[in-house]
């Protein structure tokens, strides 16, 4: 699942607004034991470009209760 999502969101690179969106999908797509990888990959790639997208959404994400399995 990781490699489709990071697939996914270099193919909607070109607009914030689809960036944003596909990142908040994957967010809810991957094993919580690939986040940090897939931080870190998301801050290498796309830093540049959406910095305040990335701290934005990956904040959000951080916050939201977790549900217990």
């Amino acid at each position: 699942m990781l490699d489709y999502v990071k697939t996914i969101l270099l193919k909607v690179s070109f607009s914030k607004i689809l960036f944003e969106k596909e990142l908040r999908k994957a967010l809810r797509q991957i094993l919580p034991d690939e986040l940090p990888a897939f931080k870190t990959w998301c801050y290498e790639k796309f830093a540049r470009l959406y910095r305040r997208v990335l701290k934005r959404v990956f904040t959000q994400y951080s916050t939201l209760p977790k549900l217990a399995a």
